[in-house]
Formats: structure tokens, sequence, C-alpha cells
């Protein structure tokens, strides 16, 4: 707090408005169609996105670094893949030639891709029929770590069954089941699945037993 003005909200508002302005457009009411980013990661979180969405809080400028890029058009427009009566829809940050580049934000140089990221990729491949995909993690200080796969027919039968599912699953309005993974920490609807949160700090067994101020 600066004076009368609080600079922390200002900076949390703006990031709010640039996230949601970056935000893939989904039509909730239209289950046949699927977005990409739908099914790498949590099924329930997705379900929820569109069922009775909340509003998630975004922590910094890393987290908004691919829809930027897909803001500026350094990639391609978004391209549907079609799965029986269902449109799997997706969208690649960059496009050279027959390679696809996703670019993710990250805390530290990464020793592999992430899982979710990995299936995204090669899901793309798939859709728009490129043989070569390319990862780029880039870190607050500008350190680069690349990834390179190529293109996976299991891996992607594996999002063409979860497509079918979240399909199934909007139209019976069915909860989907729980898929426990790092990002439930941070995920918005994390007390709906699990215990309400707690706000706790660290205390010193010492102070509290009477001892943290005596001297010998």
């Amino acid at each position: 707090m600066m004076g009368d003005r609080d600079f922390r909200g200002i900076v949390e508002n703006a990031l709010d408005s640039i996230g949601r302005e970056l935000e893939i457009d989904i039509n909730s009411a239209d289950i046949q169609t699927i977005h990409l980013h739908e099914v790498v990661h949590c099924l329930r979180r997705s379900y929820y996105d569109r069922i009775d969405p909340q509003e998630v809080q975004r922590r910094g400028f890393n987290e908004l670094l691919s829809g930027l890029l897909r803001k500026l058009q350094y990639g391609s427009d978004p391209k549907e893949f079609d799965i029986d009566d269902i449109k799997l829809k997706g969208q690649v940050d960059m496009l050279i030639d027959d390679s696809i580049f996703l670019f993710r934000g990250a805390t530290n140089e990464l020793e592999n891709p992430q899982a979710n990221d990995v299936l995204y990729l090669n899901a793309c491949m798939w859709i728009y029929d490129k043989p070569d995909g390319i990862i780029v993690y880039i870190t607050g200080d500008r350190k680069e770590t690349t990834f390179s796969i190529s293109r996976n027919k299991k891996m992607f039968e594996e999002i063409v069954r979860r497509v079918r599912v979240l399909n199934d699953l909007l139209k019976e309005q069915k909860t989907p089941i729980l898929e426990p993974s790092t990002e439930c920490s941070e995920c918005q609807y994390y007390e709906r699945c699990f215990m309400k949160k707690k706000n706790t700090k660290q205390l010193d067994l010492a102070e509290m037993l009477g001892f943290g101020n005596k001297k010998d």
C-alpha cells in the first residue's frame, strides 16, 4: 500500500482484465464442440467451467504468454478435427512450415516437459497434420528450455477418448471423476472436490511454551 492506492490490487486487476481478453471463447451451450485445452487438463475442471464457472485468479504475466502469441497472430487460425459428430477444436501458438510451436511460462528450467503440454502439442500435430512439434518454456528471467516431439497416434487416441467422455458427461449433466494432480492446489474449484482451504501460519513451538524470550 502506497498512500491511498493499493498497487498490488491494481496489478491483480490488470492481470485479470488481460486474462479475460486472451481467454479462448467457449460456447458452453455447444457441447458438440470440445476445445483441446479442455481435455488435456482435468475433465472435472473443464466441466465446472461450462456448467458453473468460477473466475480463476491469475498470478503473473507468464501465464498469459501463450494467449498473447495467439492474439498477435504469430500462429494460425483455430482448426477443427471431426470425431464422429463432435468437433475437437485446437489452436497453436506458432506455425512455421511443418513445425508447430507452443510457448509456456515456467518458474524454473525444466528437465522434462509438462504432460498436459505434450498431450496438447501432439494433438495439434494431428489436427494440423504436421509431423514435428516444439515446446518452449520461458522463465521470468528469460531462460529458455526447448523440447521437440514427433506425433504419436496412441497419445492422440487418448485425447479422442477424453473428448467423447466429456461430451457424454455434459449431455448427461454428470460430474467427471476426480483426477488428482499437482494443479489441484491452485484450482479455483479445489473446495468443491476436497476440503475447505484454511489459512494457517507457522508457529514457533518454543515461543508457545514460553521459552522464546528467556535468557541463560
